[in-house]
């Protein structure tokens, strides 16, 4: 029989010596088997990940046409399965997985019924976000019944640490042992009015019982040593994780910028700009982000975070390096 020696993300970090290691994945496309979900990790276990983040994505709204030229708006969840990957990774690999929790979709019934199912597999780790809004919304509206804030998911999830559930009356109750991270922005989140006000945000987060920060992707590293600094100025004391990706495309260099409010540097745009394919920009972008992580693991970081998303071997050629 195997034997599981799970682990908070957080013990992870105060057990560790030196930087760590961990992935961030996709769920499968609905209609993809799991296999295709282990073709894309193998390559990455080698390298001992200390956890595998699994991304959540929120159901979407269609619209179909029918014979009368009416419309039926139809629900499509094009990710499914968060839950039971996580554990079908937990199995095959031994290795402890962080389940994205996310606002949007999901009333405060559903989120304490997911948190239940997280627990009865043993995963005790979860990442806790708003979500973004639906392609086809302009804005993030909460489902009714639902979170707004992704602070009040993690006081959610902080109540069932505590043993309180949303049915007040139940006695006796077990309390869950989940390690809680968030999302920290160091260009800023889009939605804040200004720096100062994104950092209360993120402080108010960590008061309220968030055990580390996992940031956005960044391309210059000096944005996260200053992002690290204003939060320790602040007050913020808990571990703050790079989250890293690479470029591989030209087409990334609008795409990128327009959807994550990131910028690039003007260095490595210039790079991309002079390759003549994809191929010369993914070399291009392989060896930046060997150069970023080089000196943030130097900077003692205590996990250097890879969004894979769909290319694995750069990011296992770029650990290689390093």
């Amino acid at each position: 029989m195997l034997e599981f020696f799970l682990m908070k993300v957080i013990d992870h970090i105060r057990q560790s010596t030196e930087p760590l290691i961990s992935f961030e994945i996709l769920p499968p496309l609905k209609g993809k088997s799991i296999q295709s979900l282990y073709q894309h990790l193998d390559p990455l276990m080698e390298h001992k990940p200390a956890f595998i983040n699994v991304t959540y994505h929120r159901s979407e709204h269609v619209f179909k046409k029918k014979p009368d030229g009416t419309f039926d708006k139809i629900v499509v969840r094009k990710r499914p399965g968060t839950e039971s990957i996580c554990a079908a990774i937990l199995n095959k690999y031994n290795v402890d997985t962080v389940p994205h929790l996310i606002c949007g979709g999901f009333d405060i019934n559903e989120t304490e019924d997911a948190l239940i199912n997280l627990n009865y597999l043993g995963i005790d780790n979860v990442l806790v976000l708003r979500g973004d809004a639906p392609k086809s919304e302009s804005s993030f509206e909460p489902e009714p019944g639902g979170h707004r804030f992704a602070i009040d998911l993690l006081k959610q999830v902080v109540n069932l640490n505590n043993g309180l559930y949303l049915e007040k009356e139940l006695k006796n109750t077990s309390q869950t042992k989940f390690c809680i991270g968030v999302a920290g922005y160091p260009e800023k989140h889009f939605e804040a009015p200004n720096m100062q006000s994104d950092l209360l945000y993120l402080k108010a987060k960590v008061d309220a019982g968030a055990d580390y920060i996992i940031t956005q992707m960044f391309f210059d590293n000096s944005q996260y040593f200053a992002f690290v600094k204003a939060c320790r100025d602040m007050g913020v004391t808990v571990p703050i994780i790079p989250g890293l990706k690479p470029i591989y495309s030209k087409k990334q260099l609008t795409l990128l910028p327009k959807t994550f409010h990131i910028d690039i540097p003007s260095d490595l745009a210039k790079e991309i700009i002079t390759c003549k394919n994809d191929e010369e920009v993914e070399k291009v972008g392989e060896e930046w982000l060997v150069a970023q992580s080089k000196e943030l693991k130097k900077a003692g970081v205590p996990v250097l975070h890879y969004y894979t998303l769909g290319r694995p071997h750069i990011i296992a050629n770029v650990v290689n390096s390093i």
